[in-house]
Parts: structure tokens; C-alpha cells; sequence
């Protein structure tokens, strides 16, 4: 397989999904109204980790296309919870690409405490030969979400997916944590985000009075 034939329109999908998503949060910068994205990432799967996942799985790399859905894989960060729901909102609302699938680990959280909302979409991606649909992953999450999810998936390629039982039951307590957190902050979210919007201003007001 030509791998670098292959992944092309997946890096040219992640490319414009972030420009896109992004776009989002400039939009609500200028309107100076809460912004439920804080950043968007996104990437292309390695081609080792693709042919690991598949060896799991039991893909045949000649459905790669139709059955690994995470070869483009971006994530949107969120300061609250609410503003997940408010971001899959505006997802589900777009019309230049299609959600085919969504997971919700945050209500149904995986057992090994991973928590955070998945949206499978098919996106359609202009080339000279014409237009190629292909699947990419959406992955919408707290801050102390992917906090927890990046130590976990450093964990988990250290050990395999075999963690020690200690490592396990720490990293449930962790996660359990983080979800508190997430939880203490929102019960304060009005007054964080006046002092943002303070914040802001006063940073613009700022940055007006410079010669």
C-alpha cells in the first residue's frame, strides 16, 4: 500500500477541519459573547498505529476506509461540561459534512474512567480527481478530560493496555477527580466567565490606547 497516497485526503481533511472549527471560536470572540471552544487540535493516526489498530480489530487494510473511523482525528476543548453539549450543537447543525455516528462517554464513561464526546462525521474532500469521502473523529472534551485522557494514553502505550492493578485503580480515582472538577467548576461558570469577560476588555482597551 502507498501510504502516502492514502493518508492525503485525511491530512487535507484535518487541515481544513481546523481551520473550520477554529473559525468558530473567532466568530464568537468578535461577537464578545462565552465562547464554549477554548482550542482545536487535530492529527493524522501514524501509519504504525494504524496497522496496530487494524491488527486488533481484525481490519483488512482494504477496508481502512469504511471501518477505522479515527485515521483523521481532531478535539475541540471546552472549559465546561454545558459547553459540550453546546458544541455538538453546533455540529449537528453544519452542512458541510455529515455525522454519522456520535458516543457519548461523558454520560456513559468507559470503565477505565475515560470521559468525553465522540462525533463520527463523513467529510467530503475536494481533489483533481474529484470529490473523496472519508470518516474523521471529533473528539469534544473538558480541559481536566483530556488532562486525564493524555496521561492515560501515555500510560497505555508504556504498558500495552495491561496496566499494573495500582496503575488501574489510581488512574479510576483520577479520573473521578478530574470529573469533580469539572462539576465544582461549573457550579461557578457565571463567575468565571464575568471575570473573563473582564479580563478581555480590559485587555482590548489595552491594546486600543497603543500608539
Amino acid at each position: 500500500m502507498d501510504w502516502e497516497e492514502f493518508l492525503t485526503p485525511y491530512k487535507q481533511a484535518v487541515d481544513e477541519l481546523k481551520v473550520k472549527l477554529k473559525g468558530m471560536r473567532t466568530q464568537f470572540e468578535k461577537e464578545h459573547t462565552h465562547c464554549p471552544i477554548e482550542f482545536v487540535t487535530g492529527r493524522v493516526k501514524p501509519v504504525a498505529s494504524i496497522i496496530e489498530k487494524a491488527n486488533i480489530k481484525g481490519i483488512p487494510l482494504g477496508r481502512l476506509e469504511a471501518e477505522m473511523q479515527d485515521i483523521a482525528g481532531l478535539r475541540m476543548m471546552c472549559q465546561f461540561v454545558d459547553d459540550i453539549k453546546l458544541v455538538v450543537g453546533l455540529l449537528r447543525r453544519r452542512n458541510d459534512f455529515r455525522i454519522v455516528e456520535e458516543k457519548d462517554y461523558i454520560s456513559n464513561k468507559k470503565p477505565s474512567g475515560y470521559r468525553s464526546y465522540h462525533v463520527i462525521i463523513e467529510y467530503p474532500v475536494q481533489t483533481i480527481r474529484g470529490e473523496k469521502k472519508i470518516l474523521a473523529e471529533i473528539q469534544i472534551r473538558t480541559l481536566a478530560m483530556n488532562f486525564w485522557a493524555t496521561i492515560e494514553h501515555s500510560l497505555n502505550y508504556k504498558y500495552k493496555g495491561r496496566f499494573p492493578e495500582e496503575i488501574n485503580i489510581r488512574l479510576k480515582r483520577a479520573a473521578e477527580a478530574a470529573f469533580r472538577l469539572d462539576e465544582e467548576m461549573s457550579e461557578i461558570r457565571e463567575e468565571i466567565q464575568e471575570a473573563q469577560m473582564y479580563f478581555s476588555k480590559n485587555k482590548e482597551r489595552a491594546e486600543q490606547k497603543k500608539p
